[in-house]
């Protein structure tokens, strides 16, 4: 089985490109969506999360509360690594239970982190989604309604996509100028092809 990444920073248009992928027959895990599942599915990463950041990370209910994690971590990049360091582990095994569970000949894994995780060298390839700078903050403002300084708070903390597009075995442009079908059939053909 084919394992390819997908990857592109903040607005670039990774879930376009994973939809796209899905319509074509290519299950697509979602790392960020799954990640928060098993902050509050696995019981070793509540477990551990407690640990680090003590009980009021997670309410009454068993919810994690997000925002006290993000206030806690956000400007503490030893904390955030030690988060990362119980987050990723468990969403690549999460990754591999799923991908035995598949039925195709290729599969994909969405995230954003690929590079800031260190699981590139974990795929047969790197798929990087690009798109200029200004559409990609007009895109995360208007779908996470937030403001320009927060968005570019965000793309600041995450690796140039310059550096990520030259680390990448593959390029695909979201840039309302290049249609992402045609660039997909033609990845697909080069994957099939390996």
């Amino acid at each position: 089985m084919i394992k390819i990444a997908i990857t592109g920073g903040i607005g670039s248009g990774k879930s376009v490109v994973s939809s796209v992928l899905r319509l074509m027959g290519i299950p697509v895990y979602d790392a960020d969506s799954e990640s928060k599942s098993l902050l509050v599915r696995n019981k070793k990463v509540k477990s551990q999360l407690i640990s680090l950041l003590g009980n009021e990370i997670y309410d009454e209910t068993g919810a994690l509360n997000r925002s006290k994690m993000s206030s806690m971590i956000f400007n503490d990049k030893d904390l955030l690594a030690k988060v990362n360091a119980i987050i990723h582990p468990a969403v690549r095994l999460d990754f591999d239970e799923w991908v035995k569970r598949q039925k195709t000949n290729v599969v994909a894994f969405e995230s954003a982190l690929v590079y800031e995780s260190n699981l590139a060298s974990y795929f047969d390839g790197v798929l990087m989604v690009c798109a200029p700078l200004e559409t990609r903050i007009e895109r995360a403002i208007q779908r996470d309604s937030s403001t320009r300084e927060l968005i570019c708070s965000r793309i600041n903390n995450q690796l140039p996509d310059e550096v990520k597009q030259e680390l990448s075995t593959w390029t695909i442009y979201n840039d309302d100028v290049h249609a992402i079908i045609p660039q997909l059939r033609r990845l697909l053909l080069l994957i099939y092809k390996k």
